[in-house]
């Protein structure tokens, strides 16, 4: 990313209107969502006033390369301060995810940020990052957070479990979050245990600080030249979440937040 995109990335980024399609969505069905997208990039555009804020489209197509291929091309041609990739992470299997973001964010401009919307977890960065990402968002790191599983450079932890109960040293050795500074995770797991609601805080506090930790050392390391012996290190201690169990836990959170939505409640 050029410094003069990182520059005015200190304003608002704002993002077009999209639609993003269900993964189990036929082709027809994706393609004229991709084309609806479009037309509101257009309209967005043209209805443009404040330069000064950061204008990003966003890539549709599901996981159809040709429908991405499709989406870049027009969308690149109206000209963007950045471009996100929507539509993923939702519900396919982790492998053709970042199949279709290194096949996308390969044929979007190169001094323009990319942006991977919806993906969060400690995994997912590192390899978007690798894919050439550039920026990231997610509720999961919250959402996670709140059902005990807090992350660690191993891999989530369930706090809940009993081997924390007796646990007198801090969640991960060393983090320098309010949480691990301040209270054991034998502690943290006895405030989950009661249904304290301190509990969601403090493992809230803890999972956005290694996020930003995370990030910060990316942000070295591809500065610096090193990202690739970052990410050998990571998977060399990091243990991902079971396929199976995180496409089941992902499909459970959709199908709740399309129920929030029905009924006007959010769905995190």
């Amino acid at each position: 990313m050029t410094v003069e995109y990182q520059s005015r990335l200190g304003a608002d980024i704002i993002m077009v209107l999209d639609v993003c399609s269900a993964y189990d969505d036929s082709f027809e069905k994706v393609q004229q969502s991709m084309e609806l997208t479009h037309r509101w990039a257009e309209r967005c555009q043209k209805a443009r006033r404040n330069q000064s804020q950061a204008l990003f489209a966003i890539v549709q197509g599901g996981v159809f390369p040709e429908l991405r291929r499709r989406s870049v091309e027009f969308l690149t041609n109206l000209g963007f301060d950045g471009y996100a990739l929507g539509g993923l992470s939702v519900g396919e299997p982790k492998k053709l995810t970042f199949e279709t973001v290194a096949q996308t964010a390969a044929q979007l401009p190169e001094k323009k940020p990319r942006y991977l919307m919806g993906v969060g977890s400690p995994e997912d960065i590192i390899e978007g990052v690798a894919r050439g990402i550039d920026i990231f968002d997610s509720a999961l790191p919250t959402r996670v957070a709140r059902n005990g599983a807090l992350f660690t450079w191993e891999g989530r932890c369930n706090i809940r479990n009993a081997d924390f109960s007796r646990m007198g040293q801090p969640i991960v050795a060393g983090c320098g979050c309010y949480t691990c500074r301040t209270f054991s995770a034998a502690y943290i797991h006895h405030l989950f245990k009661s249904g304290e609601l301190l509990a969601y805080r403090l493992a809230t506090i803890h999972n956005l600080y290694f996020i930003h930790n995370l990030m910060e050392k990316i942000r070295m390391a591809v500065t610096g030249g090193t990202f690739s012996r970052l990410r050998e290190e990571f998977w060399s201690r990091y243990a991902p979440t079971d396929e199976q169990v995180r496409v089941s836990q992902k499909q459970k959170w959709l199908k709740s937040k399309r129920r929030g939505l029905d009924i006007g409640v959010e769905g995190n």
